[in-house]
């Protein structure tokens, strides 16, 4: 006798509706650190955005309602007068004059001491280092005082200056910025001149090159990245500078831009909002010149970093 198994009727399948794909969670860790670094950017910018809402402001509209008060009238009358009050365009000539001699010099010499630190080993190479590293370590105003009568005691001819003193010159105060911004630009050239292989130099001294070709046709062109960088840097620096122009210099009229800004306010009476409307106008040579220099200079500060 043989037993029969029943099976049950197949029904129709259930299908399981499929979950949905979870997106790619964000490491708690990565969201505070955006977050900081977002308001970090927020707080760096209320300085300038405040500045450009005082500058669109009358100063009638902010000495009746106040500066923490909405706006009854914007323009840009600000700006006008701050450009023929100040004197604008003679003073921005005068900071081209210092800026541009002052950056190419700085460059330039920075390179030759980095090349020869980097490139040519002898006992003193970490001093000598060490000693247009230094220079940097020492505040301006501790070093005012014997620069000043330093700069009373060198002569000039009557064609580099009408004192006929390094003081009151503009070529004193290129010499006082290249010598000051040295210590810094040497610093990172020979780093990153480190980083080149002696094999390329070695090469070209194989091949007859003299040495002043291999800086000048080897060492230079490879240091483009750092050189973008540097000239950025330093033309912000150089340009904005007003305390050596303020000590360096008698005459008001041989001054760079940032002694226009002190034309703008009187003795008893001060307009914030023209002030602010001529540092805005101040600061577009230095915008102009990150914008040009952008992709060299985000390159030249991430030199090594995927070394």
């Amino acid at each position: 006798m043989t037993a029969t198994v029943t099976r049950p009727a197949a029904g129709p399948r259930s299908r399981r509706a499929p979950l949905p794909e979870a997106g790619p969670s964000r490491p708690p860790r990565q969201t505070g650190r955006h977050v900081l670094l977002g308001g970090i950017a927020v707080l760096w910018l209320v300085p300038l955005l405040w500045a450009v809402y005082t500058s669109l402001r009358p100063y009638s509209d902010t000495s009746r309602h106040g500066y923490l008060s909405l706006p009854h009238s914007l323009g840009f009358e600000n700006f006008g007068n701050a450009w023929r009050q100040s004197g604008m365009p003679h003073f921005f000539w005068n900071s081209v004059l210092i800026t541009v001699p002052a950056v190419l010099g700085t460059l330039l010499f920075s390179a030759a001491v980095a090349f020869f630190v980097s490139r040519f080993d002898f006992r003193w190479n970490v001093v000598l280092l060490m000693l247009f590293t230094a220079g940097n370590l020492l505040p301006a105003q501790v070093l005012i005082t014997p620069l000043y009568r330093l700069y009373l005691l060198i002569p000039l001819p009557g064609w580099m200056s009408d004192s006929f003193l390094l003081y009151n010159s503009v070529w004193g105060i290129i010499l006082i910025h290249i010598a000051y911004q040295c210590g810094f630009c040497t610093f990172v050239l020979s780093n990153y001149m480190r980083t080149i292989p002696k094999e390329i130099t070695e090469a070209a001294l194989v091949d007859g090159a003299p040495v002043w070709r291999q800086f000048f046709q080897i060492a230079l062109p490879l240091c483009r990245p750092a050189f973008a960088a540097l000239a950025t840097l330093e033309s912000i620096w150089i340009y904005n500078d007003f305390f050596w122009s303020l000590a360096l210099i008698e005459t008001g009229d041989k001054r760079p831009i940032t002694s226009a800004l002190a034309n703008l306010q009187g003795q008893y009476f001060t307009n914030p909002n023209l002030i602010a409307a001529g540092a805005l106008m101040t600061a577009i040579p230095t915008l102009l010149v990150y914008f040009a220099l952008q992709r060299q200079f985000i390159s030249g500060l991430t030199l090594g970093s995927g070394k």
